[in-house]
């Protein structure tokens, strides 16, 4: 019972401590859009650390413990939400172990079946898509894909069905969870196609993947889950403690959108984590530079509005904005563009920062230029970006 007490406590300690997204973890996606979104947040996520596959039972009382009792295990195959789980497992105590039916003691699932992958590093202990369950539904379900059921062979205690598909484009055997988990499923799946774009998660027949890519019926299934099982209260309490753990976090939970923009039918949008930038009504943009900017400068980490454009089709974005130390300016034309020169003033026009060898001059479409802003006071700059053919100019703040 000490142990269990300790857990809980930890767990606290986690959740509260990583309870929101590490400010800048998404920096290097803002802005792209389709494949080079994609591409962008495999890179921020695949370097995670790896936990031992033993090490996951460790793991699993700060990321999969009941909101009414911590010291109790959140199966995904025997709860029911609203209402009252046939049986509930304890942390530790009750980990598999042998089992003849249900409620015998809960396993380790990998959503994505470890045998598609051949059990193949770092994907076979990776805690965003191993949860803890119930080790006879888990054996059940074995390497069978997710899909709807319609002619049955077993149920579970909560509701979640062996059978023969009814997806459109699937007519083999299936296991369908139920519906209150479906979204989390289908958002850990979209993690794993991103997180192991270079890997190839398809080395078995039951597979949905081709490499990392999706069979089309299983991407229609998983988008169609993901938008009418939305995301819970759960699955941002086991993505922060999961990165609290192995320091990587599931972008999909994190921002549901990104799902329809790199999966779906918004694959030409933009990726901002916090609208688009200077479309904020409260900031208007053709105020005095010396008036307040219309809102909290802390609640605006996109760009500033863009004060003055002579440049025609080339759009450039700042962020974070406000800033407190680095600021990186993005070139969304579509085009390589030469930057003559890079320049700060401040609000009285004086000329605190010029850069005239910037770095690649030649700009491509997805580069990155960051300036230091560290040794700048708190208050209102303007950046302005000299291009042979014109000028950019946009308001940054300094906290």
């Amino acid at each position: 019972m000490k142990r269990i007490a300790l857990l809980s406590i930890l767990s606290f300690y986690f959740l509260i401590g990583y309870a929101q997204i590490p400010e800048g973890y998404y920096d290097a996606a803002v802005g792209l859009k389709g494949d080079s979104l994609k591409e962008a947040l495999h890179k921020i996520i695949q370097n995670h650390d790896t936990i031992s596959y033993k090490g996951l039972w460790g793991c699993y009382p700060y990321t999969d413990a009941r909101l009414d009792d911590n010291t109790k295990v959140w199966d995904i195959y025997s709860d029911i939400p609203g209402g009252t789980p046939p049986y509930l497992y304890t942390f530790i105590t009750d980990q598999c172990g042998n089992y003849s039916g249900e409620n015998s003691c809960y396993n380790r699932e990998h959503l994505v079946p470890q045998s598609w992958f051949g059990d193949a590093s770092p994907m076979v202990s990776d805690l965003q898509h191993i949860y803890p369950t119930d080790g006879f539904v888990n054996n059940r379900r074995g390497n069978y894909p997710f899909a709807e059921v319609g002619s049955t062979t077993w149920t579970s205690r909560n509701g979640s069905k062996l059978g023969v598909s009814i997806t459109p484009g699937y007519s083999g055997t299936a296991f369908e969870p139920i519906d209150a988990f479906k979204g989390d499923i289908a958002r850990v799946f979209f993690y794993m196609a991103v997180c192991y774009m270079d890997k190839n998660l398809g080395q078995e027949g039951n597979s949905i993947f081709n490499g990392s890519t999706m069979d089309s019926w299983a991407l229609t299934m998983f988008i169609r889950w993901h938008n009418q099982d939305t995301v819970s209260q759960k699955e941002h309490i086991r993505n922060h403690a999961a990165d609290s753990l192995q320091h990587n976090r599931n972008p999909f939970i994190d921002y549901p959108e990104l799902v329809e923009m790199i999966f779906g039918s918004q694959k030409e949008k933009r990726f901002y984590p916090n609208g688009i930038p200077g479309d904020d009504p409260g900031d208007d943009p053709g105020d005095d530079p010396g008036d307040d900017p219309g809102d909290d400068p802390g609640d605006d980490p996109g760009d500033s509005t863009m004060v003055h454009n002579y440049v025609n089709e080339i759009h450039f974005v700042l962020y974070p904005n406000p800033v407190s130390d680095r600021i990186y300016i993005r070139n969304l034309s579509g085009q390589a563009v030469q930057i003559t020169a890079l320049s700060v003033f401040d609000l009285q026009g004086r000329l605190l920062y010029m850069d005239r060898q910037v770095n690649n001059p030649t700009w491509a479409h997805e580069n990155i230029l960051p300036i230091d802003f560290s040794t700048f006071k708190p208050g209102c700059y303007f950046v302005k970006i000299d291009t042979p053919t014109g000028v950019e100019t946009h308001k940054v703040m300094v906290r």
